[in-house]
């Protein structure tokens, strides 16, 4: 099923973490804290463990959405990379 996880981690290290965790599931970065992958229920379990175990009792906030294959289908995307050329240039505001 594919799901959605992000999150909110002030500490730098524990942030970097969670993002490996995400990593070794085959999950795709979508935003900074925001990761999209293909996970089977168990998988999903053991993500959120491994990312609890991570946190440990540091603040911090994880969440993962799974979303059926109908909502799924359903879903809106814009994706625009940015152009090389554009790379650094200011805003023309």
């Amino acid at each position: 099923m594919q799901c959605v996880v992000v999150y909110d981690i002030s500490d730098d290290g524990k942030r970097g973490k969670i993002a490996e965790v995400c990593l070794d599931y085959g999950m795709d970065r979508i935003q900074f804290s925001a990761f999209l992958g293909d996970l089977a229920p168990t998988h999903q379990e053991e993500l959120m463990l491994k990312a609890q175990s991570v946190l440990g009792k540091l603040p911090g906030n994880v969440q993962l959405f799974p979303i059926c294959e109908k909502d799924w289908n359903a879903r809106r995307v814009i994706a625009q990379k940015q152009a090389a050329s554009e790379e650094g240039e200011p805003d023309d505001a």
